[in-house]
């Protein structure tokens, strides 16, 4: 069997999607992309996975794509990207995840593995990172969500810095702009976005949910969408198993269990 362009594992309700092609620099073929997009369908239909932990082996997060292998297939409808039971790995595609992903990167993370960032949710850099949005040197625009969620992510002045140059950062810098949420040193990253990860999985599986759908429908359709939803949303929550474990593991001072109902 052809060695996986993705590994993909479990740590109790973690989903750990590993890009797999060290020896390309991660560089990201069409077969890396489906995988991806196929580990991407399989977090959000288990009800057991909470959580999706976005890593690399090797020394590089990833080159970007690989052009000799993706360019050939770019056709008038763009990418065909998605097998079926899968979700766009940048989700610019109209569906999106419904479970929060943690990402962690290191060495090279250029183009497409900024716009993996963007479309996570918590992201943790190892503090040699060096990024890049190059895609203006190479004759085309970034087409995996950069231009919408860079922006809003960093800042118009930030984000166009980065964007319209080509130019290379550093992990500093990226903290500085909130692309990243930690740094850490180098060879430390995958641990600590695990940490973070089964901290998220710990909590109450559709609490997380709710709370991630509400802040998308915020940023997708305005903040009167998301403040209709939050008394009602609220109130189903409220209805839960969940909510009463969570109750009863802060009157009784214990950690809760919760179950996912």
């Amino acid at each position: 069997m052809p060695e996986p362009r993705v590994t993909v594992d479990r740590d109790g309700h973690v989903l750990l999607l590993g890009l797999n092609r060290a020896d390309k620099r991660n560089a990201a073929d069409q077969q890396l992309l489906q995988e991806l997009a196929s580990a991407y369908g399989e977090l959000e239909r288990d009800p057991d996975l909470r959580c999706g932990l976005v890593f690399a082996h090797g020394d590089h997060f990833t080159g970007g794509l690989d052009l000799a292998d993706v360019g050939p297939r770019l056709t008038g409808k763009g990418l065909d990207l998605v097998p079926a039971g899968g979700i766009h790995p940048w989700q610019v595609a109209g569906d999106s995840l419904t479970k929060p992903v943690v990402i962690a990167v290191q060495g090279i993370c250029l183009t497409l593995g900024i716009e993996l960032i963007l479309a996570s949710d918590i992201a943790i850099a190892a503090e040699s990172t060096t990024f890049a949005q190059i895609e203006v040197a190479r004759g085309i625009l970034p087409f995996g969500g950069a231009t919408i969620r860079f922006p809003r992510a960093v800042g118009w002045g930030n984000a166009m810095r980065w964007i319209l140059t080509g130019d290379t950062f550093d992990a500093a810098e990226a903290l500085r702009i909130g692309l990243v949420q930690e740094v850490v040193p180098t060879g430390t990253q995958y641990a600590r976005a695990l940490e973070i990860a089964q901290r998220v999985a710990a909590q109450a599986p559709l609490a997380v949910q709710a709370a991630l759908a509400n802040a998308k429908l915020a940023i997708r359709e305005g903040d009167a969408a998301a403040e209709e939803q939050l008394q009602p949303e609220l109130m189903r929550l409220v209805a839960t198993e969940d909510s009463k474990i969570g109750m009863q593991a802060f009157l009784s001072r214990t950690t809760a269990e919760f179950v996912g109902k």
